[in-house]
């Protein structure tokens, strides 16, 4: 069996990676090539193109790269064209995805998207690509099939969002821990994005908000936290840009364990939102645009919140800009009630606490898997694929859920 899959940014490759071990589970001599990351290198994938490294936002910005995602795209249709596999599976990444789907179909490739692109919040006219070039969509969050269903889009499920099941895994540095805990203060964990046009564009408000805080709160220590070391350097460089004086840490894969610490956060928008609500860590999400994407994003802007914990409550438990201007007064206000008003700071957690009880469900991995499978099965003859197999793989996810 070969399955073509690909991840456009750093979440979606670790998804990816998640997804890859759940049908070798299945399928152990299962072949995976396409685009992705390093987690899905070590997951067992062949990278034609490390497109993680590609991850760019806004329309400039694509446009500058678009002759390179022409290139990649031709790598996919020749790999589609030479090697036939048995499907396609798209991990969120819009724009490019649409156009790697179109190229699978006219190949004959059944596509599955798993986490779709977030359309029913802004562009929702795009649901007639979804019609045209994808077999089955895998949904990460509840409400997402009926909206499909609404719309002609029979094959859509909701399977679970893949970031929990990391995060049933993860294991905490616990030597880190009682380090961090052994510093004096009260940490006010600052995220600012996995790709480094959203560092260069937030972290400055951050660090204003900063300053203003600990002009309020005294025993406030702030603690930046970053994907790898090339953005920790990143973010060295801002800091030193802004010449802010106060007590910063920097740090590059840490994040579960200061989340796991802090007592309040600011971070820009994405998926570590979820992570943010299983830790029931009280957090103003962050944004920041410059005027003309703004202008161009607003008329197609249709979901109430930016914010994936904000969609799941339908309700802003954390208070989100998506601004071009300097915030960096409200982020300060929002923490400094969070660290003088205990009963604030509870009240928030307690919300965030019964969101997670009732959405943070592991298992969206295995029952993607399961999925993607099912309809390989459907459309395979029984002799290339048995049907024996497939139901071990179903017995493995019941006995995993």
């Amino acid at each position: 069996m070969r399955i073509f899959i690909s991840a456009g940014e750093p979440s979606g490759d670790h998804h990816g990676a998640d997804l890859i071990e759940a049908i070798r589970e299945r399928v152990p001599d299962a072949e995976f090539v396409g685009f992705g990351g390093e987690r899905m290198t070590q997951a067992g994938a062949r990278l034609l193109f490390p497109l993680v490294d590609l991850a760019v936002m806004w329309f400039l910005r694509v446009l500058w790269n678009l002759p390179k995602f022409f290139r990649i795209l031709d790598q996919a249709d020749d790999y589609f064209r030479d090697a036939r596999p048995d499907v396609v599976v798209l991990i969120d990444y819009p724009g490019f995805h649409w156009h790697v789907a179109r190229k699978a179909k006219e190949r004959g490739i059944p596509v599955v998207y798993f986490i779709p692109p977030q359309i029913w919040a802004w562009g929702g006219w795009r649901v007639a690509k979804v019609r045209k070039t994808i077999d089955r969509v895998l949904c990460s969050l509840p409400f997402e099939p009926a909206w499909y269903h609404a719309r002609g889009v029979a094959d859509a499920e909701y399977v679970g969002h893949p970031f929990f099941d990391e995060l049933a895994e993860r294991r905490l540095d616990e030597t880190f821990l009682e380090e961090q805990r052994s510093k004096p203060g009260r940490i006010v964990a600052i995220l600012p994005g996995s790709r480094t046009q959203e560092i260069t564009r937030n972290l400055p408000i951050m660090l204003r908000a900063a300053a203003k805080l600990r002009e309020r709160v005294a025993d406030a220590r702030f603690v930046v936290t970053c994907l790898h070391e090339r953005h920790r350097l990143l973010a060295e460089g801002v800091i030193a840009a802004e010449g802010v004086d106060l007590p910063i840490e920097l740090l590059a894969g840490r994040t579960p364990e200061i989340l796991r610490l802090a007592t309040f956060a600011w971070s820009v928008s994405g998926s570590v939102s979820l992570e943010l609500m299983m830790e029931t860590l009280p957090t103003v999400i962050l944004y920041k645009l410059n005027r003309l994407d703004l202008w161009i994003a607003r008329p197609f802007i249709r979901a109430k919140y930016i914010t994936l914990v904000n969609l799941l409550a339908d309700a802003e438990l954390m208070p989100e800009y998506l601004t071009p201007f300097d915030v960096s007064a409200e982020l300060a206000s929002h923490a400094e009630r969070a660290l003088i008003d205990r009963s604030a700071l509870e009240a928030s957690r307690t919300a965030l606490r019964t969101l997670r009880d009732r959405v943070a469900v592991p298992g969206a991995s295995a029952r993607a898997a399961d999925r993607i499978l099912d309809l390989l099965a459907s459309r395979t003859p029984a002799s290339t694929y048995p049907a024996p197999h497939l139901a071990t793989a179903r017995r493995t996810a019941d006995e995993r859920n």
